[in-house]
């Protein structure tokens, strides 16, 4: 695996770059190495992350807003507390039924984000 090296020890929310990933998603990238990363995503209502899947196990905290996930098949509606847990490989997705916020953990690193 390519080494990425590693964010910065403090990262500050107002100072991380945003960047448009989708009709009304953004992210920032927040702290990593190459072993773990953690990303907040910012949803608006009726944007999507569309079904996809990858190798890394991904762990989603729901911070604000309603989503519906689905993780291979199944679907749920979480909002703001609730988290859920990715499987590496595991198709996924998620709606965005009302703003709100992800914070994704991701292990390894995404090398696709950098």
């Amino acid at each position: 695996m390519k080494s990425f090296g590693s964010s910065n020890v403090f990262i500050k929310g107002n100072e991380a770059t945003w960047e448009t990933v989708g009709e009304g998603v953004r992210r920032q990238i927040m702290g990593y190495d190459d072993k773990i990363m953690l990303v907040h995503v910012k949803f608006e209502k009726g944007s999507e992350g569309p079904i996809h899947d990858h190798y890394h196990s991904q762990v989603t905290y729901v911070q604000s807003g309603q989503f519906e996930v689905s993780i291979n098949g199944e679907k749920q509606i979480l909002k703001g507390g609730d988290c859920f847990y990715i499987p590496p490989h595991a198709p996924h997705g998620a709606i965005c039924l009302e703003d709100g916020v992800l914070i994704d953990v991701f292990s390894p690193i995404r090398e696709d984000f950098m």
